[in-house]
């Protein structure tokens, strides 16, 4: 479903994936590859690409449960993507543009669970318990 966004710059997906992912429980920030990119105590579980290597793509790279990249892949090829170096590990690269800030609060908790340690697994994100 295309999302009604009237966002076009790569700061301002900064910010909207900043303002949903340092809302995650111990969530910290750092550059990695020239973008921000976000880790649950030590492991990654979000990537910006703004543009990278001149791709075309404003996007935020995430894990993804086993078969859940090609089945979103397949379902919204102008939505999801296999993104280059993670895309081998089942990761999968989400076009900011066409999804609402609800959706990519879903994603990225779903990405943050798929990470996080067993200790911090209580947390209910906000969409609850869910899993895409």
């Amino acid at each position: 479903m295309m999302a009604s966004l009237e966002i076009s710059s790569g700061e301002d997906h900064v910010r909207r994936i900043r303002r949903i992912c340092m809302n995650l429980p111990e969530t910290t920030e750092k550059l990695s590859h020239g973008e921000p990119t976000f880790f649950v105590r030590k492991k990654v579980y979000a990537m910006l690409s703004n543009n990278h290597h001149n791709d075309g793509h404003v996007a935020v790279w995430i894990p993804a449960a086993p078969g859940m990249q090609a089945m979103l892949i397949q379902g919204d090829p102008e939505t999801f993507y296999k993104p280059p170096y993670v895309g081998v590990r089942g990761w999968v690269g989400i076009e900011l543009e066409r999804v609402s800030d609800e959706e990519l609060a879903g994603y990225l908790f779903d990405a943050w669970r798929l990470i996080a340690p067993k200790s911090l697994q209580a947390f209910r994100g906000p969409a609850g318990n869910r899993s895409f």
